[in-house]
């Protein structure tokens, strides 16, 4: 089952069977998300990117969530799991994602997706009645680097205050340096919030911006840009944790907002 959202020129679709992600989202009718079961755009919660070994420390315990991406886990778990609809109208949507096992803690989900004629809002919430835990949350948006056959493929910008260096298990080893210049598969901080633009010249301008202080730019394969806004860097349940607790939940939101171009 999947579901649509109409706004002036813009529909997205929502497959909640798949783990709630966006499998299409056009503009005009042209499509700006990679298409596939494994693209489109995916909720990262309750983690974000790797988990070192798969293993993160909650208080004196050690959970050992599945190795997905050996040797680390990656990218949480809502991504593939069923979404259950709690409201839907011709713009807006919302679905809940309960927290199981592996997950050793019991939480619920929530993403709303809110549509305009030239921006999407989507938020997403991790909520708790029983015990603390640590979590994170996120999206994983495939960005397709070329629009239409014979376009020019998207070109990136952004000014991020530092680059979280990357080792050679593709975590962050802790210190902070100047951005490279890409190809990335890396995080960046952006303490003002997050702030990337996509240019497809000549067709679509997409501005990803979102309050959380972290993103991660993937931009290694022909075929997309990854521009991944997320509540805490790769590995953060072990380095930078942030605890969900029944006064204090997480919460994070991104919005895209496109500007036709030509």
């Amino acid at each position: 089952m999947t579901t649509r959202l109409s706004a002036g020129g813009a529909d997205i679709t929502i497959d909640q069977e798949n783990g709630c992600r966006i499998s299409a989202l056009r503009v005009d009718g042209i499509e700006l998300l990679r298409q596939g079961p494994h693209f489109g755009a995916f909720p990262m919660v309750p983690w974000c990117g790797r988990i070192e070994n798969g293993r993160f420390r909650d208080g004196a315990a050690v959970h050992q969530m599945p190795l997905n991406h050996p040797p680390h886990a990656i990218h949480g778990l809502g991504r593939n799991a069923p979404w259950k609809p709690a409201r839907v109208t011709d713009t807006e949507a919302v679905f809940t994602y309960d927290l199981t096992d592996p997950w050793p803690h019991a939480g619920r989900v929530t993403q709303i997706f809110e549509l305009g004629e030239d921006a999407l809002t989507i938020t997403m919430g991790v909520e708790t009645y029983q015990d603390s835990f640590p979590a994170q949350a996120g999206w994983h948006p495939w960005f397709n680097r070329v629009l239409t056959d014979g376009g020019e493929p998207a070109r990136i910008a952004f000014e991020p205050a530092w680059q979280e260096e990357r080792g050679d298990d593709h975590l962050p080893t802790g210190r902070r340096i100047d951005p490279t210049p890409g190809p990335w598969d890396d995080c960046f901080g952006m303490p003002e919030g997050v702030d990337v633009t996509l240019t497809w010249p000549g067709q679509l301008a997409l501005n990803i911006a979102s309050p959380a202080e972290w993103v991660v730019v993937y931009d290694e394969q022909d075929e997309a840009v990854c521009v991944e806004p997320q509540s805490g860097p790769p590995n953060g349940l072990n380095t930078l944790p942030r605890l969900v607790t029944p006064v204090d939940p997480l919460e994070v939101s991104t919005t895209w907002t496109w500007r036709r171009l030509g």
